[in-house]
Formats: structure tokens, C-alpha cells, sequence
């Protein structure tokens, strides 16, 4: 990823944290957006120069266009977007369809899939503006196509997951031509603090270690997915566009057993 440079949205904890490290360990450079001003001095404090932080919530059409005008004026040009933020609407009243609360909905379509509108979006208008190629990674989910209705029965993340895949696939349809590569990456249970609801409940760990069982039946760390997001956002996959890679673990072809 030499001379790359790369917006990360929701760059500053778990999985996006981790791959800002990632791409700067491999030559690019990288704009990381997160909510926490503390999140973000940490960051910078951590990585230096090579990387340029923005405070702001994903789902402010602003802070995506803020994010690669950053790019364009510290590093003189945009690259690559790689779409992390997002997350759980339990705590809103997301869950299973007869129960989902009408703010659960609301939120967690917001948070997951209008968030990645707005930054795909953006990125969009940036490269056809300089009329190069560039690529685009979102995070969707294997709860997309692979449900677990015991133990993840969240049904507006899953449809806002499901919706990633279909702007993704759809958007790369439309922009290939623009040699614009557009893809997702879709993990099952990683480590990460949205995940502290499951990887705190025994019943859930027995689950999981039936569903991924890969390595143990562990859940993902979050550096099991950096090689993935390297590949895809580099010139390495230059001829990859429309795709979902799926990294958990085994998840989408395992029965998972409930007690």
C-alpha cells in the first residue's frame, strides 16, 4: 500500500483501529475519522505523521466529505475509503421483528447502512471528480444472510447489513467502468466492545464455539481481518469488484448448536 492514502471511517477502536495500523504498516497513509476526541489524540499520539485524525459521528453527511477534503490537503490525494463505523441498536430497542421499537429501527439504520450512504457517496463524487480509480471497502455482517435466531435475533442490524451488501454490489455495478472497485468485508463474532453482550454470556460462547469453529471455536480478534482489508483496499485485488468477503471463523457454513 506504498503512497496510498486512505480515509478510514471509524478509524479509532476495534476493527477499524486495527486497520489503520495496518495500512500505515504498509506504507499508506490514512485519515481516521471517530467520535472521541480522546480516541483520536490517541491515535495520532500512537501512529505520527502518517496519520491525520477528524472528530465526528458517521452519520453527519459532513464528516465523510471533511474526511477526504483532510486527504487531499495533508496528503495530496485519496485513494482508498474503508466504511467500519456502525454497530449494535440493542440499547435503542433493536431485536427480534414483533419486539423492535420504532427509535431501535430508526437507529440502527442510521448508524449502519445511511452512515455508509454518506461516505460512499462522497467518496463517489471524489473520484469521478479527479477522474481516477480508487477502491471501497464496507463492513457488513454474516447476520446479513446467516442468521442465529437464538442468540442474535437483531433484526434491524440485519437488514441494515443486508442493505450494505446491495448498495455495494449495486454501486459496483455502476462504476467499474470508472475502474472504481467497490466491496465488503463481512465478519461473524469478533472481539470488540459491541460484542460484549455475547462474549459475556456462557450460553453464547458454547454457541459460538459450534458456529466458528475455526482455531477452536474463538471469536475473531480484530487483527483477523487485516489482511483481508489489506488486499482489498490495495492494487492487489485491482481486478476484484461486487464481492463479499467473508472472514468468521466458519459462521456461514456451520449448524451452531443451541441447547
Amino acid at each position: 500500500m506504498d503512497g496510498q492514502v486512505v480515509v478510514v471511517i471509524g478509524g479509532t477502536a476495534g476493527l477499524g483501529r486495527s486497520a489503520v495500523r495496518m495500512c500505515v504498516a504498509s506504507g499508506a497513509r490514512v485519515v481516521a475519522v471517530g467520535r472521541s476526541q480522546q480516541g483520536c489524540d490517541d491515535l495520532q499520539k500512537s501512529l505520527g505523521d502518517a496519520v491525520e485524525t477528524v472528530v465526528g459521528d458517521a452519520r453527519n453527511p459532513a464528516v465523510a466529505q471533511q474526511a477526504i477534503e483532510t486527504a487531499m490537503s495533508k496528503f495530496g490525494q485519496f485513494n482508498a475509503l474503508y466504511h467500519v463505523a456502525g454497530g449494535s441498536g440493542r440499547d435503542f430497542g433493536d431485536g427480534p421483528l414483533a419486539e423492535i421499537t420504532d427509535e431501535g429501527w430508526q437507529q440502527t439504520i442510521d448508524w449502519n447502512i445511511t452512515s455508509v450512504f454518506y461516505s460512499n457517496r462522497a467518496a463517489i463524487q471524489q473520484f469521478l471528480k479527479q477522474e481516477t480509480a480508487g477502491a471501497i471497502l464496507n463492513m457488513t455482517s454474516v447476520l446479513a444472510w446467516s442468521p442465529a435466531p437464538e442468540h442474535f435475533a437483531s433484526h434491524a442490524y440485519a437488514t441494515s447489513k443486508a442493505a450494505i451488501i446491495g448498495l455495494t454490489r449495486a454501486a459496483a455495478a455502476k462504476y467499474a467502468k470508472h475502474n472504481i472497485r467497490i466491496n465488503a468485508i463481512a465478519p461473524a463474532l469478533v472481539e470488540t466492545s459491541m460484542a460484549e453482550r455475547a462474549l459475556s454470556d456462557a450460553n453464547i460462547m458454547t454457541y459460538v464455539r459450534t458456529k466458528q469453529p475455526l482455531d477452536g471455536g474463538r471469536p475473531a480478534s480484530v487483527e483477523d481481518l487485516d489482511a483481508a482489508v489489506r488486499f482489498l483496499l490495495s492494487d492487489e485485488s485491482r481486478f476484484v469488484t461486487g464481492q463479499v468477503v467473508t472472514v468468521d471463523g466458519g459462521w456461514s457454513i456451520s449448524d451452531g448448536q443451541v441447547r
